[in-house]
């Protein structure tokens, strides 16, 4: 578990670097001793104990992607953050490669929390997270576990385990749908036993067929196009492995989600396909429906953002993502 892990130092992001903050590469280990890889972004000139922010996601991307992003802009307006790879992905270390887990992935958020706590230039009271996509849900999860993150968002949330049991929009959401999933892992399992390999799943389907639903289009237009490519990020070349996912169709992410006493505050586009997961976290957390509409409901948040959709949310292409809004949120609630 404990792979060496080879960085690379020069610049590969798919977004360009800033000017106004210092980068270093960072690793830290959680608590299966798997090793894991993070970009530290830290303000130009800061001075004192600074508020920190770690981000990951979305499922099945690198850390030079969406996640690098947002740390990057985030640092701009003066906190500490990371971006860091998942545990069996990109320069994180962990075997096999491309799998999932919704503990040890929830745990990787808590691992981050470990590391940036005992930072000489972090105020340990200080810190939240960000999820993006399936980290999304992880990232609520670690909330539900950590009262060491004083705050949360999730930006264009997946509930891994909910599409995994229901399938999109409960098209799949029977015993008999479940059991076709659970054999068809099984066998692979065999497989893969025999063969002493793990059969990939393959990333975004590419080329893409005319027929593919749109916000499948959404997907190919970041992950396979020059803004999000990535040579390391699942999305953007083999996938995860087919079994890689099995365990979250019994584990729920949000099992715990009404007992989040810290703030959290989830963003989605309008027009996302997947809006209705963050609708979901916003009616776990709080009792209250929330359809299609911006609701605030004590120190719970959901944010619609107009017209956008799902990978609206991954990058600055179409200028969706709220930075003046995470701003506020992050410096409100950790003073």
């Amino acid at each position: 578990m404990n792979t060496k892990l080879n960085l690379t130092q020069e610049w590969d992001k798919t977004f360009p670097k800033s000017d106004k903050v210092d980068h270093k590469k960072v690793t830290f280990h959680n608590r299966y001793g798997i090793e894991l890889a993070a970009d530290m972004y830290t303000p130009k000139d800061a001075v004192g104990k600074l508020a920190a922010i770690a981000v990951s996601g979305p499922f099945g991307a690198v850390k030079e992607q969406s996640s690098g992003l947002y740390a990057q802009h985030m640092a701009e307006r003066g906190f500490l953050t990371i971006a860091f790879d998942p545990s069996f992905t990109g320069e994180s270390g962990g075997e096999p490669r491309r799998m999932a887990s919704p503990d040890i992935n929830t745990e990787d958020f808590l691992a981050a929390v470990d590391f940036l706590s005992v930072q000489d230039n972090v105020d340990a009271e200080r810190i939240g997270i960000i999820g993006i996509c399936g980290f999304g849900g992880m990232a609520v999860n670690a909330a539900a576990i950590d009262p060491r993150i004083k705050a949360t968002a999730a930006m264009t949330m997946y509930d891994m385990s909910k599409v995994n049991v229901e399938g999109y929009f409960a098209s799949e959401d029977t015993p008999a749908g479940r059991m076709v999933k659970r054999r068809v892992i099984a066998a692979q399992r065999t497989e893969d036993y025999r063969t002493g390999t793990y059969k990939r799943a393959g990333g975004v389907i590419d080329p893409l067929p005319e027929d593919a639903p749109w916000f499948v289009k959404d997907y190919h237009d970041y992950y396979k196009a020059p803004r999000g490519y990535h040579e390391r990020s699942g999305n953007s070349t083999d996938g995860w492995n087919v079994i890689g996912c099995q365990s979250f169709l019994n584990q729920p992410l949000l099992a715990w989600a009404h007992e989040i006493e810290s703030p959290v505050l989830l963003v989605h586009g309008e027009k996302a396909h997947s809006r209705y997961f963050s609708e979901y976290a916003f009616e776990r957390m709080t009792g209250e429906a929330a359809k299609g509409e911006s609701k605030t409901m004590g120190n719970k948040e959901l944010m619609i953002i107009p017209d956008a959709v799902h990978t609206d949310l991954y990058d600055d292409k179409n200028g969706k993502i709220p930075y003046d809004k995470l701003e506020a949120f992050f410096k409100e609630n950790m003073k």
